[in-house]
């Protein structure tokens, strides 16, 4: 089967004045997914939306975004997508519901009335709908914010960091919101400071670094990229070469010591791995055990060990990444 893209860019690039912005991005979205674009602060993720969403113009490279040239068709571009930003563009005058009736008055969508209706029940504003949107709170006024964002059903929606000061009620509307809209085939790019959102939602993440990017993959194909961390405590310090042996056996990644802490841990990519064989192993060799663990790896991990220095895994592939440090202990073992 063909996958059809809503976004696909190849080699963009941007400037502005001695800082290279962008340096090549590369992103494929399927039609009707999540994308979620991580990256540490400076990575580029702001103005790769701002140049996809037309506003700002390409230095270098193509897109095209819901089967639209970025550059040549911009105007069908922007009545195909929707921008929720990291700034709110609520009328604080007016009240929630007036803000949604000019929306969609503005965007021309029939029936605004119930569409309105319809936006502030999903956001939970119903409550606060004729009161001045100036009297919201800050995470009121992000919900508002998407649901004007969403009024003409966009086919693509960029979301640049959209529950930045949310509690977790909020949080919780929006990512219901977003898993309607891919169930009804929006698709949607998000870019986002939270990784357990980017988890949550994403059927795909995009790591960028330093105006690239540089690892694409599902959620679960980038932890299995860094690996599980086994972890053991001995009873007896003397007992810790053992203990180390053992894990780089059943591993094959070099181990590291924590004397302070009598603890080997070390990184595996063996999914048949389990705690129980880790624990008869180490019992088998004779190591007294105060405590044994085996974590699967989260999207905290992946991001901090893709992304741990400026560029340090720019341009490799996933298959040629090495895994076999971890950052969780202080000393190799000799």
């Amino acid at each position: 089967m063909t996958t059809t893209y809503a976004v696909l860019s190849e080699g963009l690039e941007k400037r502005f004045g001695a800082v290279h912005a962008l340096r090549g991005l590369d992103l494929a979205v399927a039609e009707g997914t999540v994308c979620g674009m991580l990256g540490p602060n400076g990575a580029g993720k702001t103005t790769a939306v701002r140049l996809l969403t037309t506003l700002l113009r390409p230095d270098a490279g193509s897109a095209r975004i819901a089967g639209h040239d970025l550059v040549r068709e911009a105007a069908a571009v922007r009545r195909a997508i929707a921008v929720t930003g990291q700034d709110t563009s609520i009328d604080g005058d007016l009240t929630g519901r007036e803000n949604l009736r000019l929306f969609a008055r503005l965007h021309r969508v029939g029936r605004s009335a119930a569409r309105a209706g319809e936006l502030l029940d999903r956001f939970g504003l119903t409550e606060a709908a004729d009161r001045p949107a100036s009297g919201y709170s800050g995470g009121m006024r992000r919900r508002l914010d998407l649901a004007a964002s969403l009024i003409r059903r966009p086919r693509v929606l960029f979301l640049d960091e959209p529950t930045t000061g949310l509690d977790p009620a909020g949080r919780g509307l929006i990512w219901d919101a977003v898993r309607e809209l891919t169930g009804e085939g929006t698709t949607v790019l998000l870019t986002t400071q939270y990784l357990e959102e980017a988890d949550r939602l994403a059927d795909g993440i995009a790591l960028v670094d330093r105006g690239r990017v540089a690892h694409t993959g599902s959620p679960g194909q980038l932890k299995a990229l860094v690996g599980a961390h086994a972890e053991v405590v001995v009873a007896d310090p003397g007992a810790l070469g053992a203990a180390a042996g053992v894990l780089d056996r059943l591993t094959g990644s070099e181990p590291s010591l924590d004397r302070e802490r009598n603890a080997v841990g070390a990184v595996t990519r063996d999914p048949t791995l389990t705690l129980p064989q880790l624990v008869r192993t180490l019992d088998a060799a004779g190591v007294p055990l105060l405590d044994a663990s085996l974590r699967p790896p989260s999207l905290d991990d992946v991001f901090l060990r893709l992304t741990e220095g400026p560029g340090a895994f720019a341009g490799r592939s996933l298959e040629s990444t090495d895994s076999t440090d971890s950052t969780d202990h202080k000393e190799r073992a000799a």
